[in-house]
């Protein structure tokens, strides 16, 4: 589904990704995992093109969508995004907020769009909110919707950057619960975390960046049991 090749990102004369190289497979969950300011939300951003790679390709089944070519619109409607930042639209209701891609972006006409978004929070466990405005939800609540949003654009791939790190401890369950049940519907997803916990039980496999470098990847019982590379090792002993 994704293939990243000697992936680079330049901001002036800082090299914040260094050639990175890995794949992804269509129904895998591969999860990111490093320092702050190792270049994993860098990466899951260059996968959209929310931030422009300095150099080398990203195929999404297939197509380089470094290509000046490319149909960048409708490359971004199979790639869901979530951010930490939850970017819900604090003027519209709850229903509003998860049709307007439908409309706007896909050309869904406003009946099958409504239809489509009342699945989706159904899914979240959100529709009670679905006229509620952004201010009376919680935190927790905001990320469920930015979810049913992404999902509700049917997505062959969700890109997630630290969707619970914004959060307060007891929400944190609730959004990871919702990631749990995607994975085990197979879709494929791309998840920068610090939840080591939901890495493990949760990932195919898990990469590990520090410095713009994937240092290590594996599957996750490789990964927290017996990491190979020292720096791994360090990493984990102070996280874990």
């Amino acid at each position: 589904m994704i293939q990243v090749k000697n992936l680079q990102k330049k901001f002036k004369d800082i090299e914040v990704l260094n050639g990175l190289n890995f794949g992804v497979s269509s129904g895998e969950v591969v999860v990111i995992i490093g320092p702050s300011g190792s270049g994993k939300s860098t990466t899951l951003r260059c996968l959209n093109r929310l931030e422009e790679p300095s150099g080398g390709h990203i195929y999404i089944e297939g197509k380089d969508i470094m290509d000046p070519k490319a149909n960048l619109n409708k490359m971004r409607t199979n790639l869901g995004m979530v951010f930490q930042s939850f970017n819900v639209f604090p003027n519209m209701k709850v229903i509003d907020n998860v049709t307007i891609g439908l409309i706007q972006v896909k050309k869904t006409n406003k009946l099958e769009a409504i239809k489509i978004a009342e699945e989706m929070l159904i899914k979240v466990g959100m529709i009670e909110k679905r006229d509620s405005y952004p201010d009376s939800l919680s935190g927790g609540q905001m990320q469920r919707v930015a979810i049913a949003r992404a999902l509700a654009m049917q997505p062959k791939i969700m890109l997630f950057d630290e969707p619970t790190s914004a959060l307060d401890p007891e929400m944190v369950d609730g959004v990871l619960n919702i990631m749990k049940k995607l994975a085990s519907e197979g879709m494929t997803m791309v998840i920068v975390t610090h939840e080591m916990g939901f890495a493990r039980d949760v990932a195919d496999r898990v990469i590990f960046m520090d410095n713009g470098f994937i240092v290590e990847e594996g599957p996750p019982s490789q990964m927290f049991s017996s990491p190979q590379h020292e720096r791994t090792k360090s990493f984990l002993e102070k996280v874990l």
